[in-house]
């Protein structure tokens, strides 16, 4: 777990988004601005979006079943995976990467905090094990 905490640090770093040693549990408490339309962990079930289980290095548009945008059809049908710098991008401002999207948030302005949430998303397997 720790390695793998380290190596978002890391990749986050070289991605832009410094932000010296991200705090999962910081993480955890951003996420709860996240909680009305996602969830993690193993009983991660669609809301307003998709489950986020997995979603560090996953392809856009992965999760079977939810009814994504065309914009993220078209970055997944171009080979776009959520890799740390697309995640800061799109939790900074969804609307940069998804103009037509459906998320309706503004986003989180705070560097740190978007690193703190993706730290906290990055434990997170596609099973929603950790």
């Amino acid at each position: 777990m720790r390695a793998l905490l380290v190596s978002a640090a890391l990749l986050l770093t070289a991605t832009g988004a410094a932000h010296a040693d991200p705090d999962v549990a910081k993480g955890e408490t951003i996420f709860k601005k996240c909680m009305a339309c996602h969830a993690v962990g193993p009983d991660a079930k669609v809301k307003v979006g998709p489950p986020l289980n997995g979603i560090v290095g996953a392809k856009w548009a992965h999760f079977e079943g939810y009814a994504y945008s065309q914009d993220l059809k078209d970055g997944a049908a171009a080979g776009k995976v959520w890799d740390n710098a697309n995640l800061n991008d799109y939790i900074e401002n969804p609307k940069h990467l998804a103009p037509k999207g459906k998320m309706a948030f503004a986003g989180i302005k705070s560097e740190p905090e978007r690193a703190d949430l993706i730290a906290f998303l990055a434990q997170f397997k596609p099973d929603g094990s950790k």
